[in-house]
Parts: C-alpha cells; sequence; structure tokens
C-alpha cells in the first residue's frame, strides 16, 4: 500500500482585512482636475478633510503619512505653478491619489516553507519556520505574502496570528548593473546591435537605472520619431527594470512585508515563489525564491535572492533554457556547478547545470509522466530536500478531469539524473473538503521541510485557501528506494 498524507487540519483562510496602500493611478486631465479642486479648497477645508482620512484611514496602515507624502512627490510633476504648498495640502492631494488594495481578498495558496534564520530564544524542542504565500486580489494580481510560526517538541505546527498591518517595499533607486551580464541578456533579447551600443556608452562596468536612463534620453533626443531607435530604448529600459533590489523597515514585523508586482515583467503578478535556504561551498547562507513574472500575456522566471528578508534583490533568470514555470533551485551546489529541477515542455521533468546562477543554458530530461494520475503534466512542488538517501522532491501530477495531486520522487545525491524512485500513487489528493476553490480539484505545494521523522508538506487547497499535511519520512523513504529498512537518517539541519 501506498505511503498517504496526514492532513493537520489547519486551514490558512484569505484575510480581506490586510491592505495596503497603493497609487491610485487616473489620466493626465483627470489628474490636472483633481489637483485643481483640491487647491480650490480653504486650509480650514483642507485641514478638517486630512483629519477625516487620518482618522478613518490611519489605524489601517503603517506609516500612512509617509506614503502620502511620497504619492504627492510623485504628482508633484503636475502642479501648475511653484507656489509653496502646506504640509496638510501635500498630504491631501497625496490621499486623493492612492487607495487601499486587499492583499489576499481573493486567495491565500501555493506556500513555500522554510525555516527561520532567527532561532535565538526558541525553546528547547522549538523550531521557527516562515511561510510565502501566494496572496492574490482585486484583479487577479498576484504578490508574495508572508507568515510565521512555530513547530514544538510534540510536531505541532502553530501559526502566529499576522500583523494588522502589512506594506510594500520601497524600491531601492541605487541598484548597480553588471554590463557584461547586462549585455549577455541583451543578445538573448535580440537587442544587441549598433543602436544599442550608441545608448550605452560612456556607461561604466557597473551603472544605474538613471544613468542608462540619462544615456538613452540624449541618444533618442537625436534621433526624434525614429522607430527601431524607441523600440530599443524600450526594451533596454524594460531589462533594467526587472532587476531591481527592494528594502523594508528592519522595525516591521515579516508578516507586515508583502512583495508586490514592480517590473514591467510583473505587472499581473509574481506567482508560485518556491524559497529554499542555499548553502555556499563555504558556508555562507543565501535564501532564494525562483518565481514567475506574469505581464498578462508572457510568464517570465525570476529569482529572488535575500539573506535576512529586509533586503532583496530581484533579477531576470536567463539562458536559452529559461522557459516555463515551476523552476527550483537545489540548496547547495552539486559537483560544483549550480543546480536546478525544471519543466521546460510543460509536461516533463528535467536537470539543469550551470556555472552562473543567473544563466541556464542547457537541460536533461529525467522524468515523464508514467501513471494515471500524471497523465496530462508532470511538475515539481519545490526545491530538492537533501537526505541520505537522496534528493527527496515532491511533485505534482495532473490526471483526469484536471485533478492535480501531489507525490514524490528521490534522485542520486551525487548524479541527480539518476532517479532512483517514485511514488506510483499520489501521498496527497484532494478530499471533499478541499475540491471547490478558484480552481476546483487541486492541491499543490511550492516547497516543504523536514523535521526529525516528519515531512511537512504546506499545501494549496483549489488555488484558495492554504493547509498542512506530514508524511513519515522513514516510510516515504522505504517507499522510494524499495527497502524495508533504509539508513535514511535526513539531513534535518539543512
Amino acid at each position: 500500500m501506498s505511503v498517504k498524507a496526514t492532513r493537520t487540519g489547519i486551514v490558512l483562510r484569505p484575510d480581506p482585512t490586510r491592505v495596503l496602500f497603493r497609487p491610485f493611478e487616473l489620466g493626465s486631465t483627470r489628474t490636472l482636475k483633481i489637483i485643481a479642486r483640491v487647491n480650490a479648497m480653504s486650509d480650514a477645508e483642507v485641514e478638517v478633510k486630512l483629519n477625516e482620512v487620518i482618522r478613518e484611514f490611519g489605524g489601517r496602515h503603517y506609516k500612512l503619512e509617509r506614503f502620502l507624502l511620497q504619492r504627492f512627490e510623485q504628482i508633484r510633476p503636475q502642479l501648475l505653478t511653484d507656489e509653496p504648498l502646506s504640509l496638510e495640502r501635500k498630504l491631501l492631494l497625496g490621499a486623493y491619489f492612492t487607495m487601499e488594495y486587499s492583499l489576499e481578498s481573493a486567495a491565500l495558496f501555493n506556500p513555500s516553507m522554510i525555516w527561520h534564520p532567527d532561532q535565538t530564544n526558541v525553546p528547547p524542542g522549538y523550531k521557527r519556520f516562515i511561510l510565502s504565500l501566494r496572496a492574490t486580489g482585486e484583479g487577479h494580481v498576484s504578490s508574495i505574502s508572508f507568515r510565521m510560526g512555530y513547530i514544538d517538541e510534540e510536531g505541532k505546527i502553530v501559526l502566529r496570528k499576522p500583523s494588522r498591518y502589512v506594506t510594500s517595499p520601497e524600491i531601492v533607486p541605487n541598484h548597480r548593473f553588471n554590463r557584461t551580464q547586462f549585455e549577455r541578456k541583451l543578445y538573448e533579447l535580440r537587442l544587441e546591435n549598433s543602436i544599442q551600443e550608441k545608448m550605452m556608452i560612456g556607461l561604466g562596468e557597473e551603472f544605474s537605472l538613471p544613468e542608462l536612463e540619462a544615456q538613452i534620453k540624449r541618444i533618442s533626443a537625436q534621433y526624434r520619431y525614429n522607430a527601431e531607435y524607441e523600440t530599443i530604448a524600450s526594451g533596454l529600459l524594460a531589462l533594467a527594470r526587472s532587476n531591481y533590489e527592494i528594502d523594508f523597515d528592519d522595525d516591521q514585523s515579516l508578516d507586515e512585508r508583502c512583495i508586490f508586482p514592480t517590473s514591467p515583467n510583473e505587472t499581473n503578478g509574481i506567482e508560485d515563489a518556491r524559497f529554499v535556504q542555499f548553502t555556499e561551498d563555504n558556508d555562507e547562507v543565501t535564501y532564494y525564491a525562483t518565481y514567475t513574472a506574469y505581464n498578462g500575456r508572457v510568464t517570465f522566471p525570476q529569482l529572488l535572492a535575500t539573506k535576512d528578508f529586509s533586503h532583496f534583490s530581484v533579477s531576470t533568470l536567463n539562458g536559452a533554457e529559461v522557459a516555463n514555470k515551476g523552476m527550483a533551485l537545489f540548496p547547495r551546489k552539486i559537483n560544483g556547478k549550480y543546480a536546478m529541477i525544471s519543466r521546460q515542455d510543460g509536461e516533463n521533468i528535467y536537470l539543469m547545470y550551470s556555472d552562473d546562477l543567473y544563466f541556464w543554458q542547457t537541460k536533461e530530461l529525467i522524468m515523464k509522466p508514467t501513471y494515471h494520475w500524471e497523465y496530462v503534466q508532470l511538475g515539481n512542488c519545490g526545491s530538492p530536500i537533501e537526505t541520505e538517501a537522496g534528493w527527496l522532491v515532491l511533485s505534482h501530477g495532473v490526471g483526469p478531469m484536471r485533478k492535480y495531486a501531489i507525490g514524490a520522487f528521490l534522485l542520486d545525491l551525487n548524479d541527480p539524473s539518476k532517479v532512483i524512485g517514485r511514488t506510483t500513487e499520489p501521498i496527497l489528493s484532494p478530499d471533499e473538503n478541499e475540491r471547490e476553490g478558484y480552481v476546483p480539484n487541486v492541491v499543490y505545494s511550492c516547497g516543504g521541510l523536514i523535521n526529525g521523522r516528519e515531512l511537512i508538506i504546506p499545501y494549496a487547497m483549489s488555488d484558495y485557501a492554504s493547509s498542512f499535511a506530514t508524511v513519515n519520512v522513514d516510510e516515504l523513504l522505504a517507499e522510494l528506494t524499495g527497502k524495508a529498512k533504509p539508513e535514511l537518517v535526513a539531513d534535518i539541519a539543512r
């Protein structure tokens, strides 16, 4: 009999009260009219209206007034004169161009679970974890939300009640680009030509977005109304804006932080982040997440990197084999190379190696849909987990009626192209309580953890809410290896 997961009964549902502020964008004509109306108000009227806004919204947000001033600075160029404005009028103008956005009003799903980098002051036998989730709100725009919790000495999962506040980060204005990597990507995008060379003349081995924008503006001004120059300029800027850095305030709790779509590739959302604790050969740790950026037409695999969950860098993944969804990074190098599980063709599982974390040029087919519950397609459910028996990978399969189920397979530690074993039946399938949601008949995960002798699987229920299930590691690896009593002490420390 095949191994089956045990459900915990924990259900994490979307909370529409978790709202953040976002720019309320209007056309230039309407913007001018609104500014004129606000500037026609008397000082007394401005004070009354601003106090009303602060009373109604101040308790719902973290540092509301700071954001309102930022919004004012963004619409300042639309002002018709340089006449000084009072602080109150600036704040009120900012409020008219700000909106609340319910981060997870539609869904909170596709979780990924990693150990918290801070395990200080934890009781003996307890361990903190971070749960990242795909939060979806108005317009079906997805972002990354966080929750925190711990596992107690008896293996019980306890989620911490999240803060009332949620805030998107500040974009780091002085992000520097590596010219060599930038030009390699331009070559792949077929944007490397004499026009591009002119637009990058004078830029150093490292340059910033403002420096690139200024150079493009100078060159484009010489060739006004030239469609080819405009196309190249647009491509250069889109690439630059898709590689950026973000910062959160250190005094914000992790569950108050939201990574909201920012770049041109992400206009319709950030989807399915697969976080992994990556350990370099020198034992330095970085937390990476591969995710899918979506602009409403095309999906783009991208990479998040952080050491502290306060400062993140966002980068495009490049190379001939960067395609489709579901790329998942191994937690360390293998034989001196970065390694990735992937699915370029939409149905099979591949293995990729690279000397450069950001460029992936080759792939190797390692698994095809074989069993009835995965005939439509196979994919991973997060990064491989290292055990003494091999690399344990959670998988998903799609069968009749587009029903998603979760299975597992095991790869050789030194040569992951060798499949040691795979589950012939799902270890988790949607039950009657999980079948209904935004996308029916789906269970899905973006990465689990091993705690003691238990594999913890955070999973989504029909693209709406999330839960947890557990599987005994010994039983699962015994099935995958075909051994009754395998030597399979999990490498829990990683």
